[in-house]
């Protein structure tokens, strides 16, 4: 049967042939730390499809997400428009469209499952523990008020029908207590072959938000998300998805888990995570298996709720233009923000408004509107540029963190620095105003050489 490609991964395909130079890969490529490297050597950022996959059938794509250009046209918004289009996402959602049927129940397999075998699972650092799907998009219903949960999240491969997953969020770890404590088996859904838009709703955070990710996801994509019946569970999952593993978190199962080559490439703590016992497979005919570069493509969609979370929080204190929280640092450790100051004091109040936005950030720099947070030569001249370490430089000793910092994990910590960038106000700041080119915007090129 044809379908008209309306969502998620397929949907996509034609556009990151066209416009970004999508690679075909028909050499064949082992899925045990070639393909990671070959995505990896590419900066994570150009968009790879493996035709040919040592000892698998099924193509695997990587590399989508880990480009802001992309994210910004794949989500109908520009980068100045875009902290704008999520935001209103937030109080316009449009709940999803429950379809009778679907490309995604094309082949359901429900006995003798060894996810090893159906899929072309990928092992990318030298000392990880398995196998991982890394681009598995988990689907959770609240069971207090019925709500979608979604989450991108890591999961080991532990042979057959097992996996674990690595929960790190406070709302999931809440939900896994509150059904161990009820001796209740926690109903979930993987899904892989997805969209920009699934990708980014899946980084709102619920415990913040309190929106429910599929009418997130209709909100952002200005229509409903489509989506069918699990054939094993009782949760709904998007029609068009390449790939749906269905399963149980046991109430009374765990497993060790890691070590994994984790945010910032070092490897994270081994650690006893839930089990999800599979109870069925679902995919479409000819399945592309979507994987992501661990740590670098997947925390970029992260990357772009936080600056939206940034943007709110700082925006209470003084006039905000732009936030980068960084990709260098793991998009969540650092935040560059521009503002229009009009007080003394407004670079300091930004930086502790900031640092406030989130346990995981680390290191802010407050810069002024005339510096594009984006491009980190301008950013490192205002630092060079406009900052006194004995005035402008601030520690805050001893604060919560995140474990995903290695440094954090030495004493549970973690120290945070708040650096005001921004010039002197009124004469004093004559001195610090940049050289400017008249007409320079304008200057063409290739008008002065053709062949460039």
């Amino acid at each position: 049967m044809l379908h008209l490609e309306k969502q998620m991964l397929r949907a996509c395909l034609g556009n990151l042939r066209d416009r970004y130079g999508l690679l075909e890969c028909n050499v064949e490529a082992d899925p045990k730390f070639e393909i990671g490297g070959i995505l990896e050597k590419l900066g994570n950022t150009t968009p790879v499809l493996f035709n040919r996959v040592k000892g698998h059938k099924m193509p695997i794509i990587g590399g989508m997400f880990g480009d802001r250009e992309m994210f910004y046209d794949f989500t109908g918004t520009t980068r100045e428009e875009r902290l704008f289009k999520y935001m209103n996402a937030v109080n316009r959602t449009i709940p999803p469209r429950l379809l009778s049927d679907g490309p995604v129940k094309e082949n359901i397999i429900t006995r003798n499952i060894d996810l090893g075998k159906i899929f072309p699972l990928p092992t990318f650092h030298e000392l990880d523990s398995s196998s991982f799907i890394t681009a598995g998009v988990m689907v959770v219903r609240d069971p207090d008020d019925g709500k979608i949960y979604t989450s991108i999240r890591r999961f080991q491969f532990n042979g057959g029908n097992n996996i674990s997953a690595l929960v790190t969020s406070p709302f999931l770890s809440d939900k896994i207590k509150q059904a161990r404590a009820q001796k209740k088996n926690l109903e979930v859904a993987v899904v892989l072959g997805y969209d920009y838009y699934f990708c980014l709703a899946s980084q709102l955070g619920s415990d913040l938000y309190g929106v429910d990710k599929y009418d997130y996801d209709g909100g952002l994509r200005g229509e409903p998300l489509e989506v069918v019946k699990c054939q094993t569970v009782d949760l709904e999952v998007p029609a068009y998805a390449e790939i749906v593993i269905e399963g149980v978190i046991p109430y009374n199962e765990e497993v060790t888990e890691g070590p994994f080559g984790e945010l910032m490439g070092y490897y994270g703590a081994v650690a006893k995570h839930p089990v999800i016992r599979v109870s069925a497979v679902m995919h479409r005919n000819q399945p592309i298996f979507q994987i992501s570069a661990p740590c670098k493509e997947e925390h970029l969609s992260n990357g772009l709720i936080r600056d939206m979370e940034v943007y709110a929080h700082v925006s209470r204190i003084v006039k905000v233009k732009d936030v980068n929280v960084t990709i260098g640092a793991g998009c969540r450790f650092h935040a560059v923000v521009s503002i229009s100051k009009k007080s003394p004091g407004d670079g300091k109040a930004a930086a502790i408004a900031a640092l406030g936005s989130s346990k995981d950030i680390k290191h802010v720099v407050i810069v002024d509107d005339d510096i594009d947070v984006f491009d980190p030569g301008d950013v490192e001249g205002a630092l060079a540029a406009r900052v006194q370490a004995s005035k402008d430089v601030f520690i805050i000793p001893g604060a919560n963190g995140t474990g995903l910092d290695p440094s954090h994990l030495l004493e549970m910590t973690s120290d945070k620095v708040g650096i005001d960038a921004t010039k002197p106000l009124g004469e004093a700041g004559k001195g610090f105003e940049k050289a400017r080119i008249p007409g320079y915007d304008a200057i063409d090129l290739k008008k002065f050489f053709p062949n460039l």
